[in-house]
């Protein structure tokens, strides 16, 4: 197939490659944040398990909370990839319209998961100066982080809906 200019390769190719891009942000977006928000509570965890040891578990628990995001932001780029047919080797002919739709669709999960992610360390920091001070309250401190929680599965969800409502 010869392209004679941009145009032409446009729109035979723009719409798969706007969706890839799409699937490719939202797993690079929620791996990104995951990895900066466990980073973020690791580095607080570690100075807590310096003085008591014996709190390593519990630490842990809530250094893992942030990790969740990547995970969704992961599940949306499969979805969308196995979507579009990218996994079984038969790429749907999608017009420039459906790949800039697919795209969209990906955008709730991948800002969501990158923010929320980050929001989430913060919170789950701060469980750790509850799991410090006051260690009968530490749930206290995973609930506080596990509702930061609900908004990344909120845009999983969305992102979702809209992916395998797209026509092609």
């Amino acid at each position: 197939m010869e392209f004679t200019n941009f145009l032409d390769f446009l729109r035979n190719f723009g719409g798969p490659i706007l969706a890839v891009f799409g699937a490719a942000l939202a797993a690079l977006m929620g791996g990104i944040g995951s990895a900066k928000g466990v980073g973020m509570v690791g580095e607080a965890a570690a100075g807590l398990v310096t003085e008591e040891p014996e709190k390593f578990g519990k630490s842990l628990i809530l250094q893992v909370l942030p990790g969740t995001q990547g995970f969704y932001g992961f599940i949306t780029g499969l979805i969308l990839l196995q979507r579009i047919g990218v996994l079984s080797g038969n790429i749907a002919p999608l017009t420039l319209g459906q790949g800039f739709l697919f795209f969209c669709a990906a955008l709730p999960s991948a800002i969501v998961q990158y923010k929320s992610a980050t929001f989430q360390a913060k919170t789950a920091v701060a469980g750790l100066q509850i799991l410090a001070k006051r260690p009968e309250r530490f749930f206290g401190g995973v609930i506080y982080a596990v509702m930061v929680e609900t908004y990344a599965v909120i845009a999983l969800i969305t992102s979702i809906l809209m992916i395998v409502n797209i026509a092609v």
